[in-house]
C-alpha cells in the first residue's frame, strides 16, 4: 500500500514536519513503536482554529482541526521512520480538546483524526483512543492530537 499516494487520492498532501514550539522532538522510535508529541493544527505554516469548542469554534471546525493534527502526526512519524508504508498499525490516539466547562462532544471532535486514520489505513487504522476536554492548549489552539503506531521491522 502506498500511503502517500492514497493521501493524495483523498485530497491531502503530507506537510513538512511542524517545528516544535518548546523543548521536545516531534516523534521518537522506541522498539517497534513510534510515539508522537502532541501535534496542533498547523497548516501551511499557519496556526489554524484558535479558540474553544463550545465558545467560538464549531464542532465542524474542531473536527477539521483534529484531522490536521493527525496529518501533522503522520508527518512527524515519517520524519523518524522515512516511509509511512512502514506503519503496521495505528495503536492509540489521544485528543485534547480546548473546550468550555459545559462542552461534552470531545469524542465527536477527535473523530476528525480517528475517521481520517481509518479511511487512510483501513483496518490497520482502528485504534484505542482517549478524547479529553481541557481548559487551554498551547498557542490557544482548539485541538491537539498525539499518536502511537506500531512499525514493521
Amino acid at each position: 500500500m502506498d500511503i502517500e499516494r492514497k493521501l493524495e487520492q483523498m485530497g491531502f498532501q503530507l506537510p513538512e514536519t511542524p517545528k516544535p514550539v518548546a523543548a521536545y522532538i516531534p516523534a521518537i522510535v522506541a522498539g517497534e513503536f513510534v510515539y508522537t508529541s502532541g501535534q496542533i493544527p498547523v497548516q501551511g505554516g499557519e496556526v489554524k482554529y484558535k479558540g474553544k469548542l463550545g465558545e467560538n469554534i464549531s464542532l465542524e471546525q474542531g473536527y477539521e482541526a483534529a484531522r490536521i493534527c493527525a496529518l501533522n502526526a503522520l508527518s512527524a512519524i515519517k520524519g523518524v521512520i522515512g516511509d509511512l508504508d512502514r506503519i503496521e498499525k495505528v495503536v492509540k490516539v489521544v485528543g485534547f480538546v480546548n473546550s468550555t466547562h459545559d462542552f461534552t462532544q470531545q469524542p465527536a471532535v477527535v473523530n476528525g483524526a480517528s475517521e481520517f486514520l481509518k479511511q487512510l489505513f483501513g483496518e490497520q487504522g482502528n485504534h484505542a483512543r482517549s478524547a479529553v476536554g481541557i481548559a487551554q492548549l498551547p498557542l490557544g489552539v482548539s485541538v491537539e492530537v498525539e499518536m502511537i503506531v506500531k512499525i514493521k521491522a
